[in-house]
């Protein structure tokens, strides 16, 4: 009788923090498996948003990171999160994951470093404040083993209905004199083969790299366009970064996670990362994240799996269902009833900081978008390509761009 009482107070409670936490941003995601040996990250219904329907947008930088990338690898830092918005703003909304391959050449301290596609996008993030521009200066760079990992060794998207896009940017051409690598022309070959595109963004106006450039954009049936070394993008201020980024840390504190202790593990590491993109990043770039993760776009990377809050107002998970050992440490202490309650206060603390937080959001945008019309417009801007590009390329996918690039 007890174990019904408690059951029926569970879901009374229940509704009561559905009351304060609208459904449409109860999403989560499933635990990693694997289709055909390649690890994906499915997503799991809830009761009004299939989020298992949605287009996904697999992006993956190639980037050179040698000593005369460091204001593009910057700008990257500065810019990934706008950029991912802007990504996540079509219509339908689609999943947005993001994979790095950093790369130099033979002889420096690393060839390649790759981050594997996810939508954990702080993890992401965490490991791009680590790239630092050195070595180089002598000519061409390891370009067709970076795309090699790139096409070959990134865990692609299985959906039927995905927009699949690599961005390779750089300022010196390829070496074509290694014979023990596959050549960027059998590389782009595999890649339309895969149904992935390749665009190539150079920096700077090394005459030797633009043919190259060019003719890899060609073969990966994407697009070609140069900026300046540092990357031609819009960063600047707004009155309401400060702001944005300080509740954008709050919502980070409403998250619990729940599960097997493997699965605490990973998530303790993406709240580590989390921290770290909070110390280590400017507060521009940390208003940017927080207008991302409060946009239906962001759900993925601000909930990342078995967020136990999100899980209890979606009706995914009951309380006493779950082994003690399975709950979050915080609350273990607790009595059911004062578990209950504290999640309902954690639901309802949510959903009045991102309320918060999409306002300002707004605001910052409008501001913005006011200030680059004020300055004549930005179409030559990485901001302006890379939405120019995106937006033509992924109707593939059935995803359609209206609103610009978000600075």
């Amino acid at each position: 009788m007890k174990t019904k009482l408690f059951a029926l107070t569970i879901l009374t409670l229940t509704f009561g923090v559905i009351a304060y936490y609208p459904s449409v941003n109860a999403l989560n995601h499933g635990t990693p498996i694997e289709v055909n040996k390649v690890p994906i990250n499915p997503v799991h219904s809830t009761a009004l948003h299939n989020m298992g329907n949605r287009p996904v947008v697999d992006v993956v930088f190639v980037l050179d990171t040698t000593g005369s990338m460091s204001g593009l690898i910057e700008t990257a830092r500065q810019k990934i999160w706008s950029i991912a918005k802007t990504m996540a703003s079509a219509q339908p909304t689609p999943q947005i994951r993001i994979g790095l391959v950093g790369y130099r050449d033979r002889g420096d301290t690393y060839v390649t470093k790759r981050v594997d596609l996810s939508s954990d996008l702080d993890s992401v993030y965490a490991a791009l404040m680590d790239f630092q521009a050195d070595g180089g200066g002598d000519g061409p760079e390891s370009v067709n083993q970076a795309l090699d990992e790139a096409v070959h060794r990134m865990s692609w998207s299985q959906s039927n209905q995905a927009y699949q896009v690599i961005f390779l940017v750089g300022d010196a051409p390829p070496h074509m004199d290694y014979p023990d690598e596959l050549q960027f022309p059998a590389i782009l070959s595999a890649a339309a083969n895969l149904g992935i595109v390749v665009n190539t963004i150079q920096c700077g106006d090394l005459a030797e790299t633009t043919p190259s450039w060019t003719r890899i954009a060609e073969l990966g049936n994407g697009s070609f366009f140069a900026v300046e070394q540092a990357g031609s993008a819009v960063v600047m201020a707004s009155p309401y970064d400060e702001e944005i980024a300080t509740l954008a840390a709050k919502l980070d504190d409403t998250r619990l996670y729940y599960g097997s202790a493997e699965e605490k593990e990973q998530m303790s590491a993406k709240v580590d990362a989390a921290k770290k993109v909070q110390e280590g990043a400017s507060t521009i770039s940390l208003a940017s994240r927080g207008a991302f993760n409060s946009a239906a776009g962001g759900a993925e990377n601000f909930l990342g799996e078995k967020e136990l809050v999100d899980a209890v107002v979606s009706g995914e998970v009951s309380l006493d269902e779950l082994d003690r050992d399975q709950l979050p440490e915080a609350i273990k202490p607790m009595a059911p009833a004062a578990q209950v309650a504290y999640i309902g206060e954690l639901a309802k603390e949510r959903n009045e900081l991102q309320g918060r937080v999409r306002e300002l959001s707004e605001a910052r945008s409008d501001f913005l978008k006011q200030k680059v019309e004020e300055a004549g417009g930005a179409k030559d801007s990485l901001d302006q390509k890379i939405y120019d590009t995106v937006s033509r390329q992924a109707k593939v996918a059935g995803l359609e761009y209206t609103d610009g690039p978000e600075y």
